[in-house]
């Protein structure tokens, strides 16, 4: 890892599950080791840098923060690990480096959230003198792929063995297509935005489950598409946008001149909408392995030139209040038999949920 104008960084050990298994790269044995037990990379003196791409969080989690608390700097693409211990790892790096006697701990998530969109560092440093309103994102390329064959005609069940087949999807898709991926990447962006944690579990999921063709069909003759969509976005109270955080992922109607409805295939989009800019997008490859590896690799120069962020998240606050009971207008498709007082049966029910 050697760029121009740029200091260097030697990787030394690589831990693998199976250091037999054959792999599609070369390694130079005489530079880097491949090994088998974490504690040999956490227990080396000479490792300054951690990179964690195992995901999951047990294994993990006690690797990262054993890294850390062992005056290691970290990077990591690990969504799940950062969104549910968030607070605590925001803590850990602020007491390692409290003791400044010694080098201070970097810890750098570029890659958790949209794959190769540089949305983290954009949010880190981009807005420091800006007030964000809202952040809202198509964060999950697999669901995304899966939304546009549907937009095409394409069943859901063939869909999703096509995405399983391609392997966008896993065999167990659940995370992906309930909402469950994107939702850990939008409390990391409403940290980052707002300065606020808001527990996963608080946050109202609906993912793309319960969608068919004929929702398509509908989205259409409104001049929308649909797509999963992470928001977390300021409410009004007194004035604009000056009220709670609503932090929520479902389904939404797009329109086709929307900057979000432009992400086809398993691309990302992200749309931060602030005070002095408007509303800025950032598109781009959400996930892959060239993607990934460079916003791993981008985190990784960062530490060692010493241009990563001291805090991962530099911006705190504690005046802003959590709310995800919230008033918006939402696209309801009733199926019923036709008979006679349907209509004013539904708008009955309508109007006495006011």
């Amino acid at each position: 890892m050697n760029r121009l104008n740029s200091s260097s960084a030697t990787i030394t050990k690589i831990c693998v599950r199976d250091a037999n298994k054959p792999r599609d790269f070369q390694i130079d044995s005489s530079i880097t080791k491949v090994v088998t037990d974490v504690s040999s990379i956490l227990n080396d003196d000479s490792i300054d840098l951690v990179v964690e791409v195992a995901g999951g969080t047990t294994f993990a989690k006690d690797a990262v923060f054993a890294a850390l608390k062992g005056g290691k700097s970290v990077v990591t693409a690990n969504k799940a690990l950062i969104a549910e211990y968030l607070d605590e790892i925001v803590k850990l790096v602020d007491e390692v480096n409290a003791d400044k006697s010694k080098k201070a701990v970097k810890f750098g998530y570029e890659a958790s959230v949209c794959g190769g969109i540089p949305i983290i560092h954009t949010l880190q440093s981009a807005y420091k003198g800006d007030i964000i309103n809202e952040v809202s994102g198509i964060c999950n390329g697999t669901t995304n792929f899966m939304l546009g064959k549907m937009e095409d005609g394409a069943d859901y069940d063939d869909v999703l063995k096509e995405a399983q087949d391609l392997g966008f999807a896993e065999a167990d898709p659940t995370a992906d297509v309930a909402g469950h991926d994107v939702r850990a990447k939008i409390a990391i962006l409403a940290k980052l935005a707002f300065g606020i944690t808001v527990p996963i579990d608080t946050i109202p999921c609906i993912g793309i489950t319960e969608i068919s063709v004929v929702d398509f069909a509908y989205a259409k003759s409104m001049g929308c598409t649909i797509k999963l969509v992470g928001t977390a976005v300021r409410q009004s109270e007194f004035g604009e946008h000056d009220g709670a955080l609503s932090v929520y992922v479902s389904p939404k109607l797009v329109p086709l001149n929307h900057l979000l409805a432009s992400a086809t295939g398993c691309g990302n989009a992200v749309a931060v909408d602030s005070s002095n800019l408007g509303t800025a997008s950032f598109t781009g490859p959400g996930a892959g392995r060239y993607a990934t590896a460079n916003s791993v690799v981008a985190d990784t120069m960062r530490v060692v030139n010493d241009t990563c962020p001291s805090s991962p998240f530099p911006m705190l606050s504690s005046s802003i209040d959590i709310d995800n009971d919230f008033v918006s207008a939402f696209y309801i498709r009733i199926s019923f038999q036709d008979g006679l007082g349907i209509i004013r049966s539904v708008g009955d029910l309508a109007e006495s949920q006011g």
